[in-house]
């Protein structure tokens, strides 16, 4: 697993230092969801939340901060806030990136300390084949430990498959965890399906010159035996 994950890394230095000095256009991205309840790869995250994104890219090397809010809070200490960074690339179908998820209600955020840290990083790699795209996950630093003080490497892999009916664009995704993970995903016994979905997407015209982008989706995680409805908008585009 130590072995994947330095190629993995050292596949993101290689491609950036190739294509990097061929870009020619900054790119900036600017957006925030309003959803009914925060669901993340088949598992519960919060209730009803704000979610910003804010981003630059220059052509195939992005980075990405995202991070979720509820709107009223219950009890903060179950449903912390979330800002997460994001650094990416991307050539043709191919994509690496490195993800620094943060999780307020712990420790501060500069702390990275050894077993004591709000941070969970994350490597991901996939490939968008056209009609279907892989992406694998794994953690591989910050709070990710099992009782024995051992890193987990907690793992997820997931399947996409976009579609369109009329004027609606679907999108059906397939996400397990290939290996026994009790803590991030709660697979106590190995091999997993924890995500199935089907979203819908649509914009919504309001005004002849104003459309607002809405989305539905339904949500199963056979594993736990949960299911979810998601519906959200996008209000800045």
């Amino acid at each position: 697993m130590k072995d994947f994950i330095k190629i993995g890394l050292a596949a993101v230095v290689m491609a950036v230092a190739t294509d990097v000095m061929a870009q020619d256009k900054v790119e900036a991205t600017v957006s925030a969801d309003v959803v009914n309840q925060y669901i993340w790869r088949g598992t519960k995250c919060g209730e009803a939340s704000v979610q910003p994104t804010l981003g630059v890219a220059y052509k195939g090397l992005s980075l990405t901060a995202w991070g979720s809010t509820e709107i009223a809070p219950k009890d903060v200490d179950s449903y912390p806030k979330e800002f997460d960074l994001t650094l990416a690339y991307s050539l043709g179908g191919f994509n690496v990136g490195v993800t620094d998820y943060f999780f307020t209600g712990g420790d501060k955020y500069f702390m990275y300390n050894t077993h004591r840290t709000a941070h969970v990083f994350e490597a991901n790699v996939g490939y968008d084949f056209g009609p279907v795209s892989v992406q694998w996950y794994t953690n591989f630093a910050g709070s990710d430990y099992a009782a024995d003080g051992k890193r987990k490497y907690s793992s997820y892999f997931e399947l996409n498959a976009p579609f369109k009916v009329a004027d609606i664009d679907f999108n059906a995704t397939l996400g397990a965890v290939p290996f026994e993970d009790a803590g991030v995903y709660g697979a106590c016994d190995g091999f997993a399906v924890t995500n199935v979905a089907l979203k819908a997407s649509k914009e919504l015209k309001i005004t002849p010159s104003f459309s607002l982008p809405v989305f539905t989706q339904v949500v199963a995680n056979p594993h736990t035996e949960d299911t979810y409805f998601v519906v959200g908008m996008t209000l800045i585009p």
